[in-house]
Formats: structure tokens, sequence, C-alpha cells
């Protein structure tokens, strides 16, 4: 059959995905569902892949979104509804919005700062939700409190939810976890830098509003991307995001501190040590834990992740096994630390089980549509309709293929709403691609994960959660505007910066 036709059949799955959710506005879990289903039909009826094969392939990408994927979305969202259940919410919204009166600083704290944080350990709109709602209550107009969250909310993606996004990436296209965070780290160091600059500027409506706050939004950058750099570098996937979003944080306090008095609020006193120790304990704890059975601790590492199983699953050709360490992955750890941390905090066993099986049930359609993605990406990858596209891809753009290797990855997150799901997706076409021109395939593979940071401003799904969070419903195409001409700067710049990057590499 013809290159161009198998291209164009390997295509409709993803057409369908764009079609469904964009503009049939389909429920995520019904559209990837149906997707799934199409995938599987093509792969036995065009493809030629045994009935078997197929079945196994999808099994094995079921079993993989439900863990250590599902189990993360799910550990970290029980943290942020267990911090809601014990009002230490509450205590955090109230330390993090009384630092500062200049709104530029507050947009640094919250939007920046604090939501990426939130990305970092829970990701799944909390990043977009709970610092948009803080900044309207703070008299910001719900509209751009919205769309700057929105904007914020980039970067910090690609090792959000505890970097599972990085960690799926390297699990469906079998790269090196270290060495591929380490890329994504690098080719967005500089949008880091970059990014707080746009939020003072849309916050004061212009560049000229960076005079006083300038030496802040520096900072605030730079102790936001270098720990990230360190981190993806020397400790893996897990921890860059947070490391990041948590310096970021303390230094724009502090300098708010030093060089801002005028312009801090008093209101954060009537909030003890105790109580915000006590507010923010699981997260502590998620952190220390992680950090304890990071490579950074080798002995230790090693015996957690000596707790896994290995079973062969997929039964076709090139069939290999699949290992689920059960101790030494992050949904199992942030969930100790919750229970940890809220049985510290007061809360009974019985309180926390409790929210645990509600957010569980919360998650189910979430389930589904991880279920069904990763599912369809098991198949795309084993059957050859990912090689069908990556073919044609290759034929078309040659040697220039990078400028839009972050493109593809920023539809995959806008057809999703998720950095992961857009690996799940692309990572393996980004992967053959480079080893097609004779591009490096972790280079490539990162720049799907970076191109997936522009989509989420963009991606139905979190301007949906930013308007719920706001009482915007029904602006979506609005926000929708705003947000696209920021991402394609973003992605072009992306684009650029992964093409002579990874020329440069080369020689």
């Amino acid at each position: 059959m013809n290159s161009y036709l198998m291209f164009f059949i390997a295509l409709l799955p993803i057409l369908w995905l764009m079609t469904s959710l964009g503009v049939l506005k389909l429920p995520a879990h019904k559209a990837c569902s149906i997707a799934l289903a199409v995938t599987f039909g093509l792969a036995v009826l065009v493809w030629k892949m045994p009935f078997g094969a197929a079945t196994s392939a999808a099994v094995e990408g079921a079993l993989i979104g439900l863990w250590p994927i599902m189990i993360v979305i799910i550990a970290a969202i029980f943290t942020y509804n267990l911090a809601l259940h014990t009002k230490s919410m509450d205590v955090i919204k109230k330390m993090l919005s009384g630092i500062s009166t200049d709104r530029r600083i507050q947009v640094l704290i919250l939007a920046w700062g604090f939501g990426g944080f939130l990305e970092s350990v829970a990701g799944y709109g909390t990043a977009v939700a709970i610092p948009a709602s803080i900044l309207a209550s703070l008299g910001f107009d719900p509209l751009f409190a919205a769309v700057i969250c929105l904007i914020a909310n980039t970067v910090p993606t690609a090792f959000g939810a505890v970097g599972i996004p990085v960690t799926t990436l390297a699990k469906v296209t079998d790269l090196n976890v270290m060495i591929l965070s380490s890329e994504i780290g690098i080719q967005l160091a500089l949008f880091i830098v970059i990014i707080p600059f746009i939020l003072v500027a849309m916050t004061s409506k212009g560049f000229s509003g960076l005079k006083g706050v300038l030496g802040i939004t520096l900072a605030s950058g730079l102790s936001f991307a270098l720990p990230q750099v360190l981190a993806a570098r020397y400790i893996g996937a897990e921890l860059p995001a947070l490391l990041g979003s948590i310096c970021s944080m303390a230094v724009t306090i502090g300098m708010a501190k030093l060089f801002h008095k005028d312009k801090t609020s008093s209101e954060e006193s009537v909030i003890s040590f105790k109580q915000g120790y006590m507010a923010w304990l699981p997260y502590i704890l998620i952190f220390v834990f992680i950090i304890g059975t990071s490579p950074l601790l080798p002995n230790v590492n090693h015996l957690a992740g000596a707790v896994k199983s290995s079973f062969t699953i997929y039964q076709g050709e090139g069939a290999k096994a699949t290992s689920f360490k059960w101790l030494a992955t992050p949904g199992t750890l942030i969930l100790i630390a919750t229970f940890i941390g809220g049985i510290i905090q007061g809360a009974k066993f019985s309180e926390i089980l409790d929210v645990l099986v509600k957010t569980a049930k919360q998650l189910t359609k979430s389930t589904i549509t991880v279920v069904s993605i990763v599912a369809m990406a098991k198949i795309m990858g084993y059957s050859g309709m990912i090689t069908s596209i990556a073919v044609v891809m290759v034929q078309i753009t040659g040697k220039y293929y990078p400028l839009i290797a972050p493109l593809i990855g920023m539809l995959g997150t806008f057809v999703t709403g998720s950095d992961t799901s857009s690996n799940i997706l692309f990572g393996e076409l980004q992967k053959q691609v480079a080893g097609n021109i004779g591009a490096s395939p972790y280079w490539l593979a990162a720049a799907n994960t970076s191109g997936a940071t522009a989509g989420k401003m963009i991606s139905p799904q979190s301007i949906a959660v930013a308007t719920s969070a706001t009482g915007l419903v029904g602006l979506e195409g609005k926000i929708f505007n705003q947000t696209l001409k920021f991402c394609m700067v973003y992605v072009l710049a992306l684009g650029i910066l992964v093409y002579f990057g990874g020329w440069l590499a080369a020689i």
C-alpha cells in the first residue's frame, strides 16, 4: 500500500481525537475510548496485526496506564483533597496571598512559584485552578487571572506530577530517564527565565511595568531554572519542578521581604510557624521521601527499586518483560507521605481513607482516558502505525524535522490536555524520526516534552479548569484566543532552539 495512504490512515485516530475533543466537544473518556477502538481495528485490518497481539498490546498499555501513571495522578489529587479536608489549604492560601500588596509580586509568587509547585506535586489542573481562584479573590480580573495562570503553567508541566511525563516518556520509548531529564532541562532553561518577565509585563500591561521589580523578576526565573536544570541532570525526573518552584518561591518571598518592605502585608503574621509547618507537612514529607529514594542515595534507591514484578504481557513480535515497581514509584511514596502527614495533622485514618476512596471515584473518567490512550499508543507502536507516520514525516521535512518536533508535542497536549499523554502518543514517533535522520533520539524525544508544555495553555481541558475556577464558564473561546498567540511564539522559538541545538550537538 502507498506510504502516503498508510500515513493518512495511521493519522485517523489522532485526527479523531482532535475533532472529537476540539470540535465535537466530547468528554475525553469517551473520545479516547473510541480512538482506542478505531486504532485496534486499523491495526488488525490494515497493518495485519494478529488479533491476540493487538489485544495483549492493549492490555500492556492499560496496565501501564494504571501503574505507574494513574496511581501518581490519584495520589497527587488525594494529597490536595486531604489538604482541603483538614483545612490546611486555607492556611497555605493565607500564607501565600498575604506576603505582598504589589500585584506583580503576587503574580510571581502565586501564578509562577506556587502554580509551579502545585504542578510539580499534583498537576491535573490544580496549578491553574488554585492560583487563579486566589488571584481572583485578591481582586484580579477573573479573565486575566485565568489567562496568566494558563501561561505560567507551561514549563513546569514537563516535570509535573512528580515527573510522570518524563518517566512515562522514558518507559514508552525505552530511553534512559536520566539523560532524557537532562535534555529537557537544557531545552527549557531559557524559557523558565523569560516567562516571569512576560507575566509581570502582562500584569502591568507593558514591559515598562518591570520598573522596580526587574531584579526580583530575574531572580524568580533564575532560582527556578538553575535548580531544575541541576536536578534534571543529577537526580532524575521526579524533583526538577518541585525543587525549582520551591526555590523560586523562597527567593521571591525573601526578596519581597528584603527589598519591597513598603509593599509587604502584615496579614501573614497571623499564621504561626507551627501552623504553617503543619499545613505544609504532607508536601514536605513527599519531598523527603522522593529525595530519600532517589539515585542521590543509591543504597536506599536500590532496595526500594528491588520491590517489583516483571511480566511479559505483549505476545507479538518484539515482546519483552514489563516491570512494575511497587515501592520506588512516586505514586506509592505520595500515598505514604500523605497518610503520615494527615495523621500528624490530626485526621483519623478512616477519614483519610475516605478521602482517598472519594478521590479514586472522582477520577474514574480520567482513569478511562489514561488507560485508553496508553493502550492506543502501545497498539500504534507495536503494529507499525507510528513507523508509517514517521517515514512520511521524514520524507516531507527531511533534516528540517527538528523545527517541527516541538509542534508535534504541542499538538499532543492540545488534543489530550496532558504532557504525559502527548509523550505517550508521539514519544516513539520522535525517537523513530531521530533514527531516520541521524539525530539524537534523546534530543527529539525531549523536544516532544518541551513542545507539549506549550500546548498546555491552549488545551480545552486546561481552559475548562481555568474558567471553572474563576467563574467564567462560557468564555473559553476568549481565553483561547488570548493564550494562542503566546503558544505560537513559544513553540516557534522552541523549534528554532531544538533545530540549532541538535545541529550544534552533532558537530
